[in-house]
């Protein structure tokens, strides 16, 4: 009789020791899960909060801060503006770092005397002139543009006119951003005006023209119509070479350009008319500041 006793007794033991080892287990499951989905929750605000700052870098860095904040506050909070620093990586002002932290309860590890675990995270956004661009439309620019050459430009915002006339010859600014040679079909022109072309142009490189007269095939007009009010990316050149099909642009920079009307009359009028903008957009950062700066600029997280 008292060994059967003393085995049930040596049961409960072992059973109140496996009960334990299954708490404890329990405890490291749920509460380090718990305190994954805060790391990334900080983690995510500490990335918004970046992101959105370098919007107003490098100009205003005053604003960048008000702005990480409220990046911050709509995804959880957790950043004070002490958690803001403002450097130079490239330009003056191009880079924002963002840390922040929160307190995260626990539930099953309290039997365990831990009551909460602080989640940290840390980010940092650059912003820059691209070394190349996405999504940019076949229409070339020269850099000696009034608006873009003259005193104190680039200018933004102010009324003005790009015309599509012959440069070269058989070139009326229209480029194959594909780099292929010979011209395309006004259906992928026209495809490339209403969508932008999808592969990244760097900068620096020679493109060849997409030679013939264009502007007013029912293609180009229709996706003109199409991109009305709205910003298009425009290639600047500023150099040409050779002739024909053979004639090439050297892209050294892009330009945003808001379109608001155009005309376009046979093969002797061609123009679009609107206004040059600062704009952010799709492209590879920079990581010399070499490059010529016609207000385009690309965001993106760094290390």
């Amino acid at each position: 009789m008292k060994r059967a006793q003393d085995e049930r007794g040596q049961s409960v033991v072992v059973v109140v020791l496996f009960m334990t080892v299954i708490l404890g287990m329990a405890a490291v499951v749920i509460d380090v899960g718990t305190w994954y989905r805060a790391d990334r929750a900080v983690q995510s605000a500490a990335d918004a909060a970046a992101l959105g700052g370098a919007h107003a870098l490098p100009g205003s860095p005053g604003q960048a801060q008000l702005l990480a904040l409220e990046y911050a506050d709509k995804n959880g909070g957790g950043i004070d503006p002490d958690d803001i620093q403002i450097t130079s990586t490239v330009l003056t002002n191009d880079t924002i770092t963002v840390t922040g932290q929160r307190p995260s309860a626990a539930f099953f590890a309290r039997i365990f005397g831990v009551d909460s675990a602080t989640v940290e995270a840390r980010a940092k956004a650059r912003t820059g002139n691209p070394s190349s661009a996405r999504w940019a439309a076949p229409i070339g620019v020269d850099k000696l543009h009034p608006k873009l050459s003259g005193g104190g430009c680039p200018c933004f915002n102010q009324w003005t006119s790009v015309d599509m006339y012959k440069v070269g010859p058989g070139a009326f600014r229209l480029l194959n951003l594909d780099d292929s040679y010979g011209g395309s079909g006004t259906q992928i022109v026209g495809n490339w005006i209403e969508r932008g072309y999808e592969g990244f142009m760097p900068v620096n490189n020679w493109y060849y023209s997409n030679p013939g007269i264009k502007p007013n095939s029912s293609n180009v007009t229709s996706a003109l119509d199409a991109r009305l009010d709205d910003v298009l990316l425009f290639p600047v050149y500023g150099e040409t070479q050779a002739q024909g099909a053979g004639f090439e642009y050297r892209v050294v920079g892009w330009v945003g350009f808001h379109l608001d009307s155009y005309v376009i009359q046979g093969s002797n009028r061609a123009e679009l008319y609107g206004w040059f903008t600062s704009i952010t957009w799709e492209g590879v950062l920079s990581e010399s500041a070499d490059e010529e700066d016609f207000g385009v600029r690309v965001i993106s997280l760094v290390e």
